[in-house]
């Protein structure tokens, strides 16, 4: 695991940010925090404030919003460990403080959406398939920046409470029921919007993903994808599983279509972890030891 020790540095706002390693797991970096060690507590927020900073920048759309929520969250966190009585894990624990702070920032920007667009909204594609490379392979897009772009894009356009159960569980690899606790849902209400979520983002990145032909929904088979996104879940029952496999040896469509949401949660999980600006570790840092100072 990395964390940081901080060093006078006149070049970069005072303080130069030195990689090291901390051997302790989470549970153990939680337990000392728990039991007053500063440096601990310190240790376990530098572990996890790339994780929350991209999850802020994803959610909230904006870098100044981002980093805001980021020093909420770590000022939260250092103000509720004492509480932390490990019915979550710590990274649920802190995706759901970093949560309820992108709502807060949602709340109070100026710039945000009187309505947000509905997910139910037609898309036409021309944003994604005006990055898309006929020349290039999928699985050579998938690894492009193209690609990226079109799913920062994708997730973007996704009503907020799709949104973060797509990123929490998708991007960041929390389980159905980590998101749950992290948003305060139900693990069937998790999946349910998973699953809707996964559908809108997989048809936006379809023309970068598949040359499969532009069709009405209604010629093709749209509930298959769906119970294969149910069935990477665990949710459907053998006979159901094996009715929707003979379908698809049945029908290239869809076994296209549901080879997309393949690719499409492929993208997700490799979507890159953003390294905090200097700058903004160096604001968020401060902070957080000024409040620790404060608390002692």
């Amino acid at each position: 695991m990395r964390s940081f020790l901080v060093r006078a540095d006149p070049v970069t706002y005072g303080i130069r940010l030195v990689a090291t390693s901390d051997p302790r797991t989470d549970e153990e970096l939680i337990e000392g925090a728990r039991s007053g060690d500063r440096a601990s507590l310190e240790r376990l927020l530098e572990r996890h404030e790339r994780q929350v900073y991209r999850f802020g920048l994803r959610m909230c759309r904006d870098p100044e919003a981002a980093k805001d929520v980021l020093q909420e969250t770590l000022i939260a966190a250092a103000r509720t460990v004492k509480d932390f009585r490990g019915a979550s894990s710590p990274s649920t624990w802190l995706y759901a403080i970093a949560r309820s702070f992108c709502i807060k920032q949602r709340r109070r920007s100026k710039f945000a959406p009187v309505q947000e667009e509905s997910l139910d909204a037609e898309f036409t594609g021309r944003e994604v398939r005006a990055v898309a490379d006929p020349g290039r392979a999928p699985d050579d897009a998938l690894a492009g920046k193209q690609l990226e772009g079109a799913l920062d894009q994708a997730i973007a356009g996704l009503e907020p409470m799709y949104r973060e159960v797509l990123l929490l569980r998708d991007v960041e690899g929390l389980s159905a029921a980590e998101v749950g606790a992290a948003v305060g849902a139900s693990v069937e209400a998790v999946k349910s919007r998973l699953h809707r979520a996964r559908l809108i983002v997989r048809e936006k990145l379809a023309p970068l993903l598949s040359s499969e032909p532009a069709a009405p929904l209604s010629d093709a088979c749209p509930e298959v994808v769906t119970l294969f996104s149910q069935h990477l879940e665990g949710e459907i029952s053998a006979p159901v599983c094996e009715q929707m496999e003979r379908h698809l040896a049945a029908c290239p469509r869809c076994t296209e279509r549901c080879s997309t949401l393949q690719r499409t949660l492929a993208a997700c999980a490799r979507a890159p972890l953003p390294e905090v600006p200097t700058p903004v570790q160096v604001e968020v840092r401060r902070a957080l030891r000024q409040f620790l100072q404060r608390s002692v």
